[in-house]
């Protein structure tokens, strides 16, 4: 049936060995929400899922319009900053130390069962 085929990063096999492991998927452990590249937005998106941030959104959009403006603007958007402010830098903090711990564990050496 299946056939396994094993090629030895030695030697003159390393041109092959690198041709065929660009192929496969790597074992490595990633538990991380967000990269670099994407952590603004895919964290404003996340966070304005919640109701409450909708709700104080509405608010800042709300006291834009000049017949209906009760406050400052500014005044109206630092909660809502605030808010997204601290929980970017928690969600932030979070997710590296979940990279650091995935880091660690994929550097760590590991045992092969050979008969």
């Amino acid at each position: 049936g299946k056939h396994r085929i094993v090629i030895p990063c030695l030697g003159h096999f390393k041109e092959e060995y690198e041709k065929l492991s660009k192929l496969y998927m790597n074992n490595q452990i990633r538990t991380t929400k967000y990269t670099l590249l994407n952590f603004l937005p895919r964290n404003l998106f996340e966070q304005f899922h919640r109701v409450a941030n909708l709700y104080f959104l509405f608010l800042v959009v709300l006291n834009w319009v000049p017949l209906v403006e009760a406050f400052q603007k500014e005044i109206t958007m630092l909660p809502l900053v605030a808010v997204l402010t601290i929980i970017a830098v928690k969600d932030g903090l979070e997710d590296y130390s979940k990279y650091k711990m995935d880091k660690q564990i994929n550097n760590l050496l590991t045992k092969v069962y050979n008969r």
